[in-house]
């Protein structure tokens, strides 16, 4: 089949095998950048997304053709309701990884109703901060927050129930970060303390679902001919070659979609706090209104409507920096329906 290289390539990613069902609908985050901030602050946000609209923005990415232009932009809208801090967590790195020392939990606010989630929670914050003095003297390598968002401020969702997310503080040393943490527990806050206009940022999220396909819509491999001589090949897979034990590189039929995938460097172009700016005519289809805080990115992202969207800071950002965030000309307002 080498003569057929270029013809007939082999079809489908063996990068993301096994194409399975995500274990769970909000993703963990597994790797975090290393980042030069100031100051401690959140390196990850939890977002819902809303739908898609379109912007003319004056292009200002150097060296492209049409740099200085107006240019026509498809944009994605995330709704991103302010989270609040419930937990810090404190990390040592030993030989086998990262062992947990302490989660010292906060009283939530009653709004939260973090009780939904958090079946057995008990605060006991005067105990634990004496554990952690003495947790000091052995070294803490790592802090981490954990943030529930709060979907009943949305105009979109209608469930109560919060979602939990770890996030890894960023910037500053250690000692800094473990007084940011302490004195951010119990309170609110926005995607703006996380992100800024014009960044780039990762999207981290569930595709959309297609449930149990076929072989030619789940790998797009080429159906041979009907006719006679092809007639044991049309829609088969043919011999699945590797013993038992191996995964097979063979296109075949299963799960399509629900899986969980990472887009890389999508920029910011907007970040607003009046949802009414940017909902449309009838508000965006299978989701409604825009009622708290949102961000707009430049381009698509993965999953449905009502699909919550870890956004991260980039892990492999690109060369080019934007210095400020692009002019926004118009923003579509049209119905989408």
């Amino acid at each position: 089949m080498a003569r057929r290289k270029h013809s007939a390539p082999r079809r489908g990613s063996l990068g993301v095998r096994p194409r399975k069902r995500a274990s769970r609908i909000v993703p963990r985050v597994k790797s975090w950048p290393v980042v030069d901030l100031p100051e401690p602050r959140p390196l990850a946000f939890l977002g819902y997304k809303v739908g898609m609209t379109h912007l003319m923005i004056i292009d200002d990415r150097p060296g492209m053709s049409t740099y200085q232009q107006e240019i026509f932009v498809p944009a994605t809208v995330i709704e991103t309701p302010p989270m609040v801090a419930v937990a810090a967590r404190f990390y040592k790195a030993t030989l086998t990884g990262l062992k947990t020392l302490l989660d010292v939990w906060g009283e939530p606010p009653d709004n939260l109703q973090l009780w939904r989630r958090v079946k057995t929670l008990s605060v006991n914050r005067d105990e634990a901060l004496k554990k952690l003095e003495d947790l000091r003297r052995e070294g803490v390598d790592r802090v981490a927050l954990l943030l529930a968002s709060q979907p009943m401020l949305t105009g979109g969702l209608s469930k109560k129930v919060p979602d939990i997310i770890e996030v890894k503080l960023g910037g500053g040393d250690i000692e800094a970060q473990m007084e940011y943490a302490l004195n951010i527990i119990g309170k609110e806050i926005k995607v703006g303390d996380v992100f800024k206009e014009g960044q780039f940022i990762d999207v981290i999220g569930v595709t959309k679902g297609k449930g149990f396909q076929g072989v030619i819509k789940r790998f797009r491999v080429k159906e041979l001919p009907r006719w006679h001589k092809h007639r044991k090949g049309s829609r088969r897979i043919g011999s699945r070659s590797p013993a038992l034990g191996a995964i097979s590189p063979v296109p075949q039929a299963g799960q399509m979609g629900y899986h969980r995938r990472t887009e890389f460097n999508k920029r910011i172009v907007m970040i607003g706090s009046n949802g009414y700016e940017i909902t449309p005519a009838g508000g965006f289809p299978h989701y409604g209104l825009v009622r708290t805080e949102y961000i707009v990115l430049w381009g698509s992202v993965q999953g449905p409507p009502k699909r919550p969207l870890v956004l991260r800071w980039p892990v492999r950002p690109p060369s080019w920096v934007p210095e400020a965030p692009p002019k926004i000309t118009y923003v579509s307002l049209e119905s989408k329906m």
